[in-house]
């Protein structure tokens, strides 16, 4: 895995009125709660003592530290004594490699004695998995894609759980009945070699019909759209191509030209991109940052981000919204209802922003200055209707897969 260097001089993340980079998340799923939460504003709210059996109102007794936690009507206290100490606490998604999921499961260890599973899994990998394990749930929550945690609430596998400090989640980033909450935002984008193309003459590309060009397909590496972060670049390149959520020609086209062209679509790809042998890759904004400012591994004048537009100006840059939501009948209740706490405070939202994954409570702080500028973000960026998306996902991963021969 690569190297972490400290870059605190980098970055000003300090809570104040900045602005959010990259504008609001359209297609509402939600609404606002009118209670109040218990968080303190930073890591969730907690108290020591005694009092509290793990559910709000609670007649047993706790040996350990109990904790306030949840926002409005899912305000409860829970207590140590019921965290995990001889396993894992699972939760899909949470990896090493991902948005700075290492330092967030490590503080919250140091913090609360749990130590979280390193789960290695995609979005689509971990929906599937959470429903083969319906009946006997593995993981104590769902991380992922938003419009995949959608999903496994559609199909009746979570539980309403309003994590401290909900009501600082905008609304079109939650669901109103608790059991979906927005957690960071990404944009979809090309990181490249800056050298590798100076040798080869190409300039930064602007547009994804630049990709085409032999030298760029030659070595281009991307996701499959069966994982968020291939799905977002999927929509990207269909909506700069004309396309839409009920016309996902244009990418499937776009897929089956650069294919031809030497681009390969897999998920390990960033110790080969170090080395040389994949001269760009399409993921996310934050991937690019956080390899070029975060990652000894490779000098941070090589690394290039570049946020595309359409052949004729039309927006490339899918917004991406990511979250979470609680199981039903999950394993370790008390501890992942912590967890999330801990994961939507400004301690934990200040992990993400350390990635350069934007927090979903970016009002809050001051953006980086290492971000690309906010003009490029204006001129490409673009959400979708997420009602919409979580309606046409399934049959759009299925049309391009099978489209493209992927």
């Amino acid at each position: 895995m690569f190297s972490m260097k400290d870059s605190a001089t980098r970055r000003k993340i300090l809570a104040s009125g900045g602005a959010v980079l990259g504008g609001s998340l359209a297609g509402c799923l939600s609404g606002g709660d009118s209670g109040s939460g218990t968080g303190d504003g930073d890591t969730g709210g907690g108290t020591t003592g005694t009092g509290g059996d793990g559910t709000a109102g609670g007649s047993g007794s706790c040996s350990g530290e109990t904790y306030e936690v949840g926002y409005g009507d899912s305000q409860t206290t829970v207590c140590s004594d019921a965290f995990p100490t001889d396993e894992k606490l699972y939760v899909y998604a949470v990896q090493s490699g991902w948005m700075n999921w290492p330092e967030v499961m490590q503080a919250f260890k140091e913090q609360y004695g749990v130590q979280l599973n390193d789960d290695d899994r995609s979005s689509g990998e971990a929906l599937q998995d959470a429903r083969s394990h319906a009946q006997n749930p593995t993981h104590s929550a769902f991380n992922g894609g938003y419009t995949y945690a959608i999903q496994a609430m559609q199909d009746g596998l979570t539980q309403a759980y309003k994590p401290a400090n909900w009501d600082k989640v905008p609304d079109s980033a939650k669901t109103d009945n608790g059991h979906c909450t927005g957690t960071r935002k990404v944009t979809t984008a090309l990181t490249y070699r800056k050298d590798l193309f100076e040798e080869r003459g190409l300039d930064e590309p602007q547009t994804w019909e630049d990709l085409k060009h032999p030298d760029i397909m030659q070595d281009l590496a991307l996701q499959t759209p069966q994982a968020a972060v291939g799905l977002a670049a999927a929509l990207s390149i269909n909506n700069a191509y004309g396309g839409s959520l009920d016309d996902v020609q244009p990418v499937i086209d776009y897929y089956n030209e650069i294919q031809d062209g030497g681009a390969e679509f897999t998920d390990n790809f960033l110790a080969q991109f170090t080395s040389g042998e994949y001269g760009s890759f399409i993921r996310y904004d934050y991937s690019g940052l956080d390899l070029k400012y975060n990652v000894e591994d490779i000098a941070e004048e090589n690394v290039g981000v570049a946020l595309l537009e359409g052949p004729n100006g039309e927006a490339g840059a899918f917004n991406a919204l990511y979250g979470y939501a609680m199981l039903a009948n999950a394993p370790n209740p008390e501890a992942v209802k912590k967890f999330m706490d801990y994961v939507l405070s400004l301690e934990g939202q200040r992990k993400f922003l350390k990635a350069y994954a934007r927090p979903i409570r970016a009002s809050e702080m001051e953006m980086p200055d290492e971000f690309p500028p906010q003009s490029r973000y204006d001129k490409t960026q673009f959400t979708v209707d997420q009602s919409a998306l979580v309606e046409n996902q399934e049959t759009i991963i299925q049309d391009i897969t099978r489209g493209a021969g992927l």
